[in-house]
């Protein structure tokens, strides 16, 4: 009772210290500072360019520390999920030996230090955590003001709509729907298990130019995990699946101009169409998956006809999902949903009032749904929003660093620096190089810079969960399935020889 009280005194001191913040239209204020401000396009040299932003806008560096230490803690994710484990079992330890000696053993207290070591090991919410340290140091360096406006102006559009994107393509009759139309291509091809996984791993991650990419990743994550993950292949098998898996998505979405964040971030200001997509970077993509895919698999078909045999013994649990059938016209509904979510994706009241429809729908017809679980596209859409606020600071030395290169070197960096940052957040900053601007599509060069950047952008997709903006979501799904959760160095392993075939596929393979 005490404690309760406390919060709420230090809770009504915040409310009296902190001033209120003032509609963003209230005031001239402008926030973070924007980049055509600098007024350095005459500076030839990147490192003179960011000496002289630090000094116009110092806050840059703090926030690009903060970034940096972000990065670093997702990197270190396994170790704190590995203390969270240990000093949940010394407790556990600890709890029997007080039962044997007091007699008592009706109430087992909480750990707090393990919980919050398992919370600071979730990949999904360690940028999140990060706000906390950036929403102080904006408060301290400036005011309350400044946390407002920056909340206020940067756009949560794409975390709220993986968020319901996730929820929809978890569902029952759309992961019915997908297996069923994965099943049928896996037959054509023997049905086995190398079957399943070549077609998850080709099919899937291209239907994402269609149906987004967050929706390719989860269905294609889920089927995974049921099909492969289950029958609890090595973690050399395990680590290049999701290798190949993150970076097939990235470049699959590259069919259309309206599917993959890092395309649809630009497709307006760079006229970018379905038929140029389609001729210039999605065949390429195609045939780059098909050859990765090959190439894995000759690698473990001894494997993969090893988990063949397994899955025979457990036949049962893999038709599993196929027994009772779904009507129809429930499968279409849900459809319509995901199209209307798509379609809708860049006005959000459209796209969350067609989510609270389709709650109200799954829960007339939930005899025909699994147990609708927020928790993954949350965390996800969490994950999300932290990134794109972190993101706001990063634009100062990124736009220099890639204005400074050339095409080739422009390619790699872009692709490095994918790595890094959201790759959706490439393509935006690269947009505003004035150096980028194709007049009416008739300038070659800044085509020849546009199509660098964008085929960086998506070919370094698979390389970190932060990467690509459904990295977060397959990574939620798959995360169960790997001792420790999965390792980012585990990861970059996975997806390096499936980058390498990519792009070596952008750099050469010519453009029709």
């Amino acid at each position: 009772m005490k404690l309760m009280r406390l919060s709420v005194l230090l809770f009504v001191c915040c409310l009296l210290i902190v001033p209120e913040a003032r509609p963003a239209g209230a005031t001239d204020l402008v926030f973070p500072t924007p980049l055509e401000s600098y007024g350095d396009d005459g500076v030839a040299s990147i490192a003179d360019k960011l000496v002289g932003r630090a000094k116009m806008a110092p806050f840059n560096i703090i926030a690009t520390l903060i970034f940096l230490a972000a990065i670093v803690h997702t990197f270190m994710a396994p170790v704190f999920v590995r203390l969270a484990h240990r000093y949940e079992e010394e407790h556990r330890a600890r709890v029997r030996d007080r039962a044997i000696h007091d007699g008592d053993s009706t109430r087992e207290p909480v750990s707090f230090r393990a919980t919050m070591f398992h919370f600071l090991g979730e990949v999904e919410a360690i940028f999140g955590i990060w706000l906390l340290p950036l929403f102080a140091a904006i408060l301290f360096y400036y005011d309350w003001n400044h946390v407002a406006h920056l909340v206020q102006n940067v756009h949560y559009i794409e975390p709220i709509f993986v968020v319901v994107i996730m929820a929809l393509a978890s569902t029952k009759p759309v992961i019915r729907f997908s297996e069923t139309i994965t099943q049928w291509a896996a037959g054509l091809v023997g049905g086995s298990v190398a079957a399943w996984w070549f077609v998850i791993l080709t099919l899937l991650p291209l239907l994402g130019s269609f149906i987004t990419e967050p929706a390719a990743m989860t269905i294609a994550a889920l089927l995974l995990s049921g099909r492969v993950y289950s029958l609890e292949p090595s973690n050399r098998l395990k680590y290049a699946t999701l290798g190949a898996l993150f970076v097939a998505v990235s470049v699959g979405g590259t069919l259309t101009h309206f599917a993959a964040p890092p395309v649809l971030m630009v497709a307006a200001r760079w006229e970018l169409t379905t038929p140029a997509m389609m001729m210039h970077v999605g065949w390429k993509a195609v045939v780059a998956i098909m050859v990765t895919n090959g190439l894995l698999y000759l690698c473990f078909r001894k494997e993969l006809a090893a988990l063949q045999v397994k899955a025979v013994r457990l036949a049962s649990r893999q038709s599993g999902m196929l027994k009772e059938p779904i009507p129809g016209w429930i499968i279409l509904v849900h459809l319509l949903f995901l199209a209307w979510t798509v379609f809708t994706l860049h006005v959000t009241p459209l796209v969350v009032g067609g989510f609270l429809f389709f709650l109200a729908f799954s829960k007339a017809t939930e005899h025909h749904q699994y147990q609708l679980s927020l928790r993954g596209p949350v965390l996800v859409g969490f994950f999300l929003a932290g990134l794109v606020t972190h993101g706001a600071f990063q634009g100062w030395w990124i736009q220099p660093v890639l204005s400074g290169l050339g095409q080739t070197p422009l390619f790699l960096g872009s692709t490095l620096l994918t790595a890094f940052n959201d790759n959706a957040a490439i393509t935006y900053l690269a947009s505003l190089v004035p150096a980028f601007d194709a007049s009416s599509g008739s300038d070659p060069r800044a085509l020849a810079m546009q199509y660098a950047v964008l085929t960086g952008a998506v070919t370094g997709g698979g390389l970190t969960v932060i990467a690509n903006a459904p990295n977060p979501a397959g990574q939620s799904v798959l995360n169960k399935h790997f001792e420790g959760g999965i390792h980012p160095l585990g990861l970059l392993a996975g997806a390096i020889i499936p980058t390498v075939i990519v792009a070596l596929f952008y750099q050469f393979a010519p453009s029709f």
